[in-house]
């Protein structure tokens, strides 16, 4: 088992300050605050940081490590995740796993670590008029990342549930590759979703944002950021909110963060939240527009033989066989998958009730499942979503369902059920309301060109949050500048997902750690000059 990093610099005397124990405001200072502590902002605070500069990283989440995770889904959904596991989009069609907890979501994903596809790089730098994001500018960075997170193609033989997806592609002819994952020493227990109770998935939680602490960072956790004050084009202070042991409930206490220099890690949907609360200057009417998932659905299998999806690497085996099939702007492309299915996650993904659930999770030893990550962004039907905030200033997305995904979807279940019976299922279901469990790739094909594609008919997820604050070099449809420069604002920076100009066909967590990397290594150097 790998070192309890966390256990080991609380008995050294970092800096952390839990707003839970509180019992009067606080006024707070530093060079730089991060607002976030996953991808984005651990990343970022690190480099910050080492270049000497006093940072305060602000996480809304609890301080949960190796000792709290004994992979029971019980314990962590509501803890770990937004919303207790709850979160959806506004009409209550796609259910959004996201990370809320110190690491954000790196420390409950899957591990799975791409490079940006270089369609979507090619795609930021001609149509977006990005700079800096060519594929052999980025290189270096994903280079850095991978290094320092331990990022490599698993080695392991694939558990049985992402073999299933290998060896039906091999029968079809579809490509299919092993995933790269951010793990060292890995136990291959398979329980990721739920915090790693080994340290070996290389998350932030135990490297990025112990290695800040070691540079004398602070961090505070158990507290929401509200509001960002400005003055004259400027950010001055940072208004957050204690919050209780469970971070739920308001304490009554409030934190005061001043600083010389701000920085929004909160995500796709909390940046723009924070920012729109915040009366950050945008005269363009671009915070919170082009917010995107990647929408997902899902089939599940019967197998004759032995699969338990609950053990092993999450997922080791994906195919880009469908990814770019149309071209860049075309029809919606979609990357094919396997997630686990826990008891917990596989009872609540399935969504059936009595008897007819009790028969299928007896049946969860020997079922499979594919999933579809469907990449949009990249057509004039797939403008994304809009980030806004409801009436007690929390964000939500709101998420049109177009025509163009509705074919993007039914195209990825007619692929999932042909992979999952080519590889010898023996009944595929769609986690579809009106879908029953087909017996044969021939059945399947008909009934699926004919199902209603329709809002709550068809069960969505996503775990990939992306936009809400794009880049660009235009202020008139950006928010910020290829180095996550606020257009507006001299001394604020966003570094995260919500920059992304469009979705990118791949899990996200390598691309925003290599353009967080990027932009806060030019950050520092500014900070350093100034």
């Amino acid at each position: 088992m790998n070192e309890d990093i966390i256990a080991k610099g609380i008995a050294g005397g970092w800096q952390l300050i839990d707003a839970a124990i509180m019992d009067k405001d606080l006024t707070l200072e530093a060079d730089v605050v991060v607002i976030g502590s996953g991808a984005g902002g651990g990343t970022t605070a690190e480099i910050l940081s080492n270049a000497g500069l006093k940072v305060l990283i602000v996480e809304e989440g609890r301080l949960h490590y190796q000792k709290h995770f004994k992979m029971d889904e019980a314990f962590s959904y509501p803890r770990l995740y937004q919303e207790g596991m709850s979160r959806v989009t506004a009409d209550g069609a796609i259910a959004i796993m996201q990370g809320r907890t110190v690491g954000g979501s790196t420390t409950v994903n899957w591990t799975s670590s791409f490079r940006t596809p270089e369609q979507t790089l090619d795609y930021w730098t001609s149509q977006i008029g990005l700079t800096g994001f060519s594929s052999e500018e980025m290189a270096p960075w994903f280079d850095n990342r991978e290094r320092r997170l331990n990022i490599e193609k698993w080695l392991t033989p694939p558990n049985e549930n992402n073999a299933i997806l290998a060896r039906g592609c091999a029968n079809l002819g579809w490509s299919s590759e092993i995933i790269p994952r951010n793990v060292k020493a890995c136990w291959n227990l398979g329980y990721c979703g739920v915090g790693c109770p080994t340290n070996a998935k290389q998350s932030m939680l135990v490297t990025t944002i112990p290695g800040a602490l070691d540079n004398a960072a602070s961090l505070l956790f158990g507290a929401r950021a509200d509001h960002i004050e400005y003055r004259q084009g400027k950010a001055v202070t940072l208004t957050c909110t204690a919050l209780d042991a469970d971070a739920l409930a308001p304490t009554g206490k409030k934190i005061s963060i001043k600083a010389g220099h701000f920085v929004v890690s909160a995500s796709a949907i909390g940046s723009p939240g924070l920012l729109l609360r915040s009366d950050t200057p945008d005269p363009y009417d671009r915070i919170g527009k082009r917010t995107f998932l990647h929408p997902v659905n899902a089939t599940v299998a019967v197998m004759p033989q032995t699969v338990d999806p609950y053990y092993g690497a999450p997922q080791s085996v994906y195919s880009d066989e469908f990814v770019w099939k149309h071209g860049t702007t075309g029809e919606m492309g979609f990357k094919l998958e396997v997630p686990p299915l826990h008891p917990g996650l596989g009872a609540a993904v399935l969504g059936m009730h009595g008897s007819e659930l009790a028969s299928a999770m007896k049946q969860l030893p020997h079922t499979n499942a594919v999933l579809a990550l469907l990449r949009d962004g990249f057509h004039e039907d797939s403008p994304g979503g809009t980030v806004s905030l409801r009436d007690d200033g929390s964000p939500v997305l709101d998420y049109p369902l177009t025509d163009y995904l509705w074919r993007g979807l039914r195209d990825a279940y007619l692929k999932m059920a042909e992979v999952q019976f080519a590889a010898g299922a023996l009944q595929v279901k769609l986690l579809h309301l009106d879908a029953p469990a087909y017996r044969s790739w021939a059945e399947a094909k008909v009934a699926i060109s004919e199902l209603p594609m329709q809002a709550h008919r068809v069960k969505l997820f996503t775990a990939h949050q992306m936009g809400g604050c794009a880049m660009g070099e235009d202020p008139r449809t950006s928010v910020v500048n290829s180095l996550g420069e606020h257009h507006h604002v001299s001394n604020l920076h966003v570094i995260d997902g919500s920059t992304f100009p469009t979705s990118i066909g791949a899990n996200p967590q390598l691309s925003i750690y290599a353009m967080a990397a990027m932009q806060a290594t030019h950050l520092a150097e500014r900070l350093k000059k100034a």
